[in-house]
């Protein structure tokens, strides 16, 4: 049987020209999509416009078709954004237009940036016309910015606070926290006499202790209440409710004055830590020019200290809340109730310390009456947490106690001691002779107030402080004993306690005479009060242990600690730190309630002039080591010593 094929046929030719007809217009048609005249040029120039202001790249109708002037669209789309048209949102087209016949529609990202660095963001849709002209136009109406809005509109934005996060004690405390206040303000129209008002006021503030509150500069109040309107509040000053009482028999009854009364975040004495915890105050015109983004008038804003490093922790995000806002009948703006965008406010984070009230309380009152700058740092023994941090009269914001770069003076006697001791160069009862003076390279060294000792133990050299006697023994310490001495008790230690601190600097190499110098703190060995605080907290230990000022956050790198000091080196320097209290230049707090007293007292020259020095004191009672230091206090006797005995005497018994 003969095989069959199926018949093949052959296409048409007219209808092979037809097919290819029809696929170039398809070709071309698709090529006027998406090519130049396409609708997504004309969306991408619209885009451009709105966020540049300038939309004359494009062609814009209403919605009956009429052209429109490219300005008046311009200027309409900046009116409905409001107060948002500082800042016009990114705009994205996503994907390419939808056409049916001689319309387009494009879809469009709107992304606003709040303030906040808080994000709005919505999607909208642009229509568009093909012209008589084969030109794709943008149908403009309100809508386009946002769906709910309409000829007249306006986006505004609400801006609510957040609750501003306290910075607690080491109990988890606050100690920042709402307490009265009095404001002390005139009313102009009740004033009588300004310039006896003024006077009766200066001597009212006067009276008041510097403690519970500032200066008051009345100078320019006469001013202030000429020109202020004749029934407002002239703000004088703003008192807490315990300073106000001191004064207020003194000022009440005066022509004119008022005192409304209020609340306000603060610590529990004007003084309390106060450089190390910064202040919280209204956002400042710097504050405003810096941060335009962050802060608003009228926002609370830290400044200096904890507050001011850790403010955005604290603060938290304002709450944000974009809403529609239409003219009312007198042509102000008025909200018409509708929400666009809210966001919650979200409350700031603690701030965790080791302070404690109690002994914060007891350093403010101990310096209160020194009229140097001074500084005293608590450090529990137990664990390093920093109980308080105290600063004397100077500069507002000047952290002293930590950040002071300052000789040691004789209280690094407890250093050199510790080296000597460790290298097997003296013992307790072993005879140093202590000369009025001793001459090491031909410089000449001397003893307070030129005394002599004789042959004494190396224990009375120490606790009476005798220059001239660690001088003859610094060779005995080395180029770099005395540094490797204070490297164990944490001086020049990289420290992580979430703020800054000077750990020290010790003096190390350097000739014969700068070792001689250095040997009882003089020299170019510098260190702060926190940083002779920890040291003499290891010495009470036993061990070094970073002291550590924050709980939470915790700083990122731990708390370092190291091996514990030899015993037959720490005995010997707690014996004779005692004796300088039982029987030596600190035998004024021999008599201190609540436990034995151990210290070092310490003179420190600071400009080569032996008439300008520093005092110091150092030493521990119990739990609780401390430094204090005046500057150009003279004989540490006669100011830090003092200071030192206010302060263990106020500590509650523990």
């Amino acid at each position: 049987m003969p095989l069959s094929y199926p018949r093949l046929h052959r296409p048409n030719h007219r209808r092979r020209v037809a097919a290819l007809a029809a696929a170039l217009l398809t070709a071309g048609l698709l090529a006027a999509c998406s090519g130049d005249d396409g609708p997504e040029r004309s969306v991408d120039a619209f885009l451009a416009g709105w966020r540049s202001g300038d939309l004359q790249a494009v062609g814009v109708v209403d919605t009956t078709g009429a052209k429109l002037p490219s300005a008046e669209v311009a200027r309409e789309i900046k009116e409905l954004s409001g107060e948002l048209a500082a800042t016009p949102p990114t705009l994205t087209r996503q994907g390419d237009p939808k056409i049916t016949a001689d319309t387009a529609t494009a879809s469009v990202r709107v992304e606003w940036q709040l303030p906040g660095q808080v994000r709005w963001a919505y999607d909208r849709e642009v229509r568009l016309t093909q012209g008589d002209d084969d030109q794709w136009q943008v149908i403009w109406e309100p809508r386009v910015v946002h769906e709910q809005l309409t000829k007249g509109d306006r986006l505004a934005l609400r801006r609510d606070t957040a609750p501003r996060a306290g910075v607690l004690d080491g109990a988890g405390q606050p100690i920042v926290t709402p307490r009265p206040v009095v404001r002390v303000g005139v009313q102009p129209s009740e004033v009588t006499d300004v310039k006896k008002l003024v006077k009766d006021l200066d001597a009212a503030f006067r009276a008041i202790r510097p403690a519970l509150v500032p200066a008051v500069d009345l100078s320019d109040l006469p001013d202030r209440i000429a020109k202020a309107e004749p029934n407002a509040l002239v703000e004088v000053v703003t008192l807490r409710q315990e300073a106000y009482r001191q004064i207020k028999p003194r000022i009440y009854d005066l022509p004119g004055t008022k005192f409304p009364t209020d609340k306000l975040d603060l610590a529990p004495t004007r003084e309390f830590a106060r450089a190390l915890l910064g202040s919280v105050d209204p956002a400042q015109a710097d504050d405003l020019a810096a941060h335009p983004d962050r802060y608003v008038a009228g926002d609370l804003v830290g400044h200096g200290g904890l507050q001011g490093r850790y403010d955005e922790r604290l603060r938290g995000g304002p709450g944000l809340t974009v809403l529609i806002e239409r003219p009312a009948e007198d042509g102000k703006l008025e909200s018409t109730g509708t929400e666009l965008f809210r966001r919650e406010p979200q409350p700031g984070q603690t701030l965790k310390t080791t302070l404690d009230v109690a002994t914060q309380n007891a350093a403010d009152g101990a310096l209160r009456a020194e009229p140097h700058r001074s500084a005293l740092v608590a450090v529990r023994v137990s664990d390093g947490a920093v109980l308080a941090a105290a600063n004397g009269p100077g500069p507002a914001g000047e952290n002293l106690a930590f950040t002071a770069q300052v000789p040691p003076g004789s209280t690094f006697k407890m250093v050199s001691a510790l080296g000597l001791l460790d290298r097997g160069a003296v013992t307790l009862d072993g005879p140093v002779a202590c000369p009025k003076t001793f001459t090491v390279d031909g410089r000449s060294f001397k003893n307070s107030d030129n005394f002599e000792l004789g042959s004494v133990p190396f224990r009375t050299d120490f606790a009476k402080s005798c220059n001239t006697a660690f001088a003859s023994l610094a060779p005995k310490l080395g180029g770099d004993g005395l540094a490797a001495a204070g490297r164990s008790l944490g001086l020049e230690g990289q420290w992580d306690i979430g703020t800054d601190a000077f750990t020290g600097k010790v003096s190390t190499g350097g000739s014969l005479a700068e070792q001689a110098a250095a040997s009882f703190g003089q020299g170019t060995t510098l260190v702060s009060p926190l940083a002779m605080a920890g040291a003499t907290a290891a010495v009470a230990r036993g061990a070094f242990i970073q002291p550590k000022l924050l709980i939470d956050p915790a700083p990122a790198r731990s708390a370092a600690t190291d091996g514990p000091l030899k015993p037959q080196s720490i005995e010997p320097l707690r014996t004779m730190m005692r004796e300088v209290v039982t029987a030596g230049t600190g035998s004024a707090l021999k008599d201190v309630p609540r436990g034995q007293v151990y210290g070092k007292t310490g003179t420190a020259e600071y400009d080569d002039n032996p008439a300008h020095t520093h005092a110091w004191f150092v030493g521990w009672q119990g739990d609780v080591a401390f430094a204090v230091f005046v500057e150009k206090g003279g004989a540490s006797g006669a100011s830090a010593v003092p200071i030192a005995e206010r302060f263990l005497r106020a500590l509650p018994a523990r």
